[in-house]
């Protein structure tokens, strides 16, 4: 099981760091994704991790502004979010992936639950 949480409420430009902690399951066999879910808007990658932290991949629109990371030793994945903006807001989720094309919500067997951002103009 997965456990997104750290969302809430910023102002423009301010920053907010997401966490996903994992229950159950080993997330260093995993690479660990963030997608988020605007308001009437399909869900959207937003960046990946491989199992060591040692690759990393972001979309186009968060990147320069947000970075992941992770600590296997806390079977944990973090989300550093800086620089928000409004068109940031949404509910952001944690997934794991086995493998398959990390860009896709198909390549990621496990979900959390989701955590609501909110960046106010």
């Amino acid at each position: 099981q997965l456990q997104a949480s750290g969302g809430g409420l910023v102002q423009a430009g301010g920053s907010l760091r997401l966490s996903c902690a994992a229950s159950g399951r080993t997330l260093s066999n995993y690479r660990m994704g963030w997608f988020r879910q605007a308001p009437g808007k399909e869900r959207e990658f937003v960046s990946v991790i491989n199992w060591s932290g040692s690759t990393t991949y972001f979309a186009d629109s968060v990147k320069g502004r947000f970075t992941i990371s992770r600590d296997n030793a806390k079977n944990t994945v973090y989300l550093q979010m800086n620089s928000l903006k409004p068109e940031d807001t949404a509910v952001y989720y944690c997934a794991a992936s086995g493998g398959g094309n990390i860009w896709t919500r198909s390549a990621y067997e496990y979900w959390g639950q989701g955590t609501l951002v909110t960046v106010s103009s």
